[in-house]
């Protein structure tokens, strides 16, 4: 029990470190989109981003991972989630930041949903029951009808589509490559496609005393959060990691009240409840399908 106990210590140490870390790159880009389009944001961003992950990777010798096997799959996942990503750092910049996140985190409904057509995972009843309650919370938070439906709340929306793409298409590439190899060309690619992107209208803004701490800032915090959490579901069961990360939400609508003065929507609060309720149903029955699956100790 007491061993018990300290990994969700230290696994809710690690989420604690992933919160810090995505609520920090919303307010960088929230700052950043008076200054930068969203290309140039993913553009920085990910100049940061290849000059970190090379560093880890002369560091602890792992270059050899790298290779340009399946360069077209990551291609397609690299676009997929530059397009999420350029979606979210556009919604972050015109509606409440909780708002945002609470959309965000309908990525796992549609992978639960794109997963039979794309992977040929089935469809159970219960996956099908967690997408419903899932959709139920997405309309709490938009409320068509209500409230006028900004393209704030559907670039949110999309930008969920466009993660969960590159969720499976990431599952997809770790039968065949390394993660470090994952990271390396989503970095390169994305400074690529950003650079291209930026460069339509001929005109890509520089970094200026003001903007260069948030463009380093949003590189750093991508990729801590996603090694953060990582690192909480190696030590612990995503059942315990799950509501931990909800706490984003509580979270980023405190800072989102603090230093942009957004009121505190009851609508997109209870939403993201019942988003969560969905997913956490999900992650607990496929736990309790694999626990049966796997043979008991004896000893």
């Amino acid at each position: 029990m007491t061993e018990k106990k300290a990994e969700i210590g230290k696994a809710a140490l690690w989420m604690t470190g992933a919160i810090a870390s995505f609520s920090s790159m919303a307010v960088a880009g929230r700052e950043l989109s008076l200054s930068h389009d969203t290309f140039e944001i993913m553009m920085y961003r990910s100049v940061v981003g290849v000059f970190v992950v090379s560093l880890i990777l002369s560091f602890t010798g792992n270059w050899h991972q790298v290779s340009t096997n399946r360069l077209g799959l990551h291609a397609v996942r690299n676009t997929l989630h530059f397009t999420g990503q350029n979606l979210w750092f556009y919604a972050v910049g015109v509606i409440p930041l909780a708002q945002v996140f609470a959309l965000e985190f309908t990525q796992p409904i549609w992978v639960i949903l794109l997963s039979p057509l794309l992977l040929k995972e089935r469809l159970t009843a219960l996956r099908m029951t967690s997408a419903i309650i899932g959709f139920a919370g997405i309309l709490i938070v938009a409320r068509p009808g209500v409230t006028a439906i900004s393209p704030g709340v559907i670039a949110a929306a999309a930008s969920a589509i466009f993660f969960a793409l590159t969720t499976i298409s990431t599952k997809t590439l770790t039968r065949h490559t390394s993660i470090a190899c994952i990271v390396f060309w989503l970095t390169v690619m994305q400074a690529i496609l950003g650079l291209a992107a930026a460069g339509l209208d001929g005109q890509i803004a520089l970094p200026t005393v003001e903007t260069a701490p948030f463009l380093i800032l949003v590189g750093l915090a991508g990729l801590l959060a996603h090694f953060c959490i990582t690192n909480a579901l190696a030590i612990a069961p995503a059942t315990v990691v799950i509501p931990f990360d909800f706490a984003r939400l509580p979270t980023i609508a405190i800072v989102g009240m603090i230093l942009y003065h957004e009121p505190l929507d009851q609508w997109t609060l209870l939403g993201a409840a019942v988003i969560f309720s969905g997913i956490f149903l999900n992650v607990w029955s496929e736990n309790r399908i694999n626990s049966a699956t796997q043979p008991q100790n004896t000893r």
